[in-house]
């Protein structure tokens, strides 16, 4: 067991030792398939599933750890979380979909005076003296006291100015893969099982990460009149090797390899009524090996240049959306002072 000062460990490695083989190479690969559209081989436990990692580290035992609460940080509170967990909730959306959260913070803040600025990509920050940041756009620049970076991280690299190589250095090296993601929809279809969806291990398909059985979860989205949706998600070794080789990444494709592996693991073997095909490029970053080095390199770089930069999102501790959200809440608590966790 990696017990040293500074331990990690695959998430491959650390199951086949802990759990056995077959749960390494079929739950876990799929897992770290479904939830970072990763290579177990590759990702760090300690990054990906910390719960995990801490549990063995202090009590030495998976199982007893994750009993005694190893790893679990003080969760934040309000009613709405109250509610999320006495009523023991395991998904949730918007009747208008997800677009409708950020629709309603633009709403929100720009009713109370907040400047959006859209459609304005950051070209680089400059620091100016005094400490204060240069925004520069497009088409002009800004100034701020302080900036909170939600850009993926090899984004923010980019940006950065000369003084703050190794900041840059650190955040250019956490990559991330991209996802060809299907919605399907079926007229008079129905599902030869009920649930959330399933994962598909690489040794099975090395394309498809995964189907999740959108209308099991909220029926109520299905439309008038009611059709059965699915979402295809594809990715891993094949979507990489395409892109690696420059190869046609044509919707026709991705709503090919969808519609047959809804047929080939689901029985959905007519055409789909409605269709909709989103390749997302460069989308999950990927929680590698020595990733917390990575992250505390930058966190020490900060802290110790004093840099008015704060980062949050996807790329460091958290790829899913409630991972998104509150790491932006804890990024606004810090540059305020504030730690509240309501």
């Amino acid at each position: 067991m990696p017990r040293g000062k500074d331990p990690d460990e695959t998430v491959h490695s650390f199951a086949q030792r802990r759990l056995g083989p077959e749960v390494a190479s079929l739950a876990m690969d799929s897992l770290c398939r479904g939830v970072f559209a990763g290579n177990s081989r590759e990702l760090s436990v300690r990054s990906c599933f910390p719960s995990l990692f801490q549990a063995e580290q202090s009590h030495r035992s998976v199982l007893l750890g994750l009993l005694l609460g190893a790893g679990h940080s003080p969760r934040p509170d309000s009613a709405l979380i109250r509610q999320a967990r006495a009523e023991r909730w395991s998904q949730w959306s918007l009747r208008g979909g997800l677009e409708t959260l950020p629709q309603a913070l633009n709403t929100y803040l720009t009713s109370r005076g907040v400047s959006v600025l859209r459609g304005q990509p950051v070209c680089g920050l400059n620091l100016l003296p005094g400490g204060r940041w240069k925004v520069s756009l497009g088409d002009g620049s800004l100034e701020a006291d302080h900036v909170i970076s939600a850009v993926p991280a090899s984004v923010l690299s980019k940006l950065l100015p000369a003084q703050a190589a190794p900041l840059a250095h650190a955040l250019s090296a956490i990559t991330a893969v991209s996802v060809a993601v299907v919605n399907l929809q079926y007229r008079g279809a129905r599902l030869p099982v009920q649930g959330f969806g399933h994962l598909v291990p690489s040794s099975e398909d090395p394309g498809v990460l995964g189907i999740v059985y959108d209308s099991v979860a909220f029926p109520e989205q299905d439309g008038s009149p009611p059709g059965l949706r699915v979402t295809v998600m594809l990715g891993g070794s094949w979507l990489q090797t395409l892109e690696a080789r420059g190869g046609l990444l044509s919707r026709e494709l991705f709503q090919q390899q969808a519609q047959q592996a809804a047929a080939t693991q689901l029985g959905l073997k007519e055409p789909p009524s409605h269709c909709l095909v989103h390749l997302h490029k460069n989308c999950i970053p990927q929680y590698t090996l020595g990733h917390w080095q990575k992250l505390e390199a930058a966190t020490q770089f900060l802290a110790s240049q004093r840099l008015p930069l704060t980062l949050a999102g996807a790329s460091y501790e958290g790829v899913a959306v409630n991972d998104c959200i509150e790491s932006g809440r804890r990024a606004a608590a810090r540059v305020l002072g504030s730690e509240s966790n309501s």
